[in-house]
């Protein structure tokens, strides 16, 4: 199986799992939930639309936080993931507490462009560092592929 598509099948693994886990978690409008099952099914557009209008009626920062993560998965399962960090930088800026958005954006990273490699590690490992700083028991991997790489400290 060719990498890009292993990544692939391991980011949407990935994110419908957190997605599910979240939707059962967090107190969430019908609209969002509805736009949640679209993306769960596939259909990223009609999600896209029901979270840019969850985004429109919400007005509280950490559950924007959230609509902000969640618009984030999306752009990372569509492969636009200068798009996807922009949104999980936008989720961070409105709450610092979301491990999986520092997760996501260090699992982009680390699949970045080989051309530039090294800096896209480095990246991906401040990412997982804030990360585990908030979660230390979870992303098990990438603590141990940051003392693999020497990049933990």
């Amino acid at each position: 199986m060719p990498r890009s598509r292993m990544n692939g099948n391991f980011i949407d693994k990935t994110f419908s799992i957190v997605a599910n886990i979240l939707l059962r978690i967090i107190p969430t409008t019908s609209g969002e939930k509805e736009a949640f099952t679209y993306y769960r099914d596939g259909n990223y557009a009609e999600a896209l639309q029901n979270y840019y209008e969850a985004m429109r009626l919400e007005i509280d920062p950490y559950d924007r936080s959230f609509i902000l993560y969640n618009i984030g998965l999306i752009h990372t399962s569509n492969g636009e993931h200068t798009k996807a960090l922009e949104y999980y930088f936008r989720a961070l800026e409105r709450n610092p507490f979301l491990p999986q958005a520092f997760n996501n954006m260090a699992v982009i990273c680390h699949y970045g462009d080989s051309a530039i490699a090294e800096a896209w590690f480095d990246q991906a490992a401040q990412y997982w560092k804030q990360a585990i700083a908030l979660t230390p028991d979870n992303y098990i991997e990438a603590h141990n592929w940051l003392k693999i790489t020497r990049r933990f400290e």
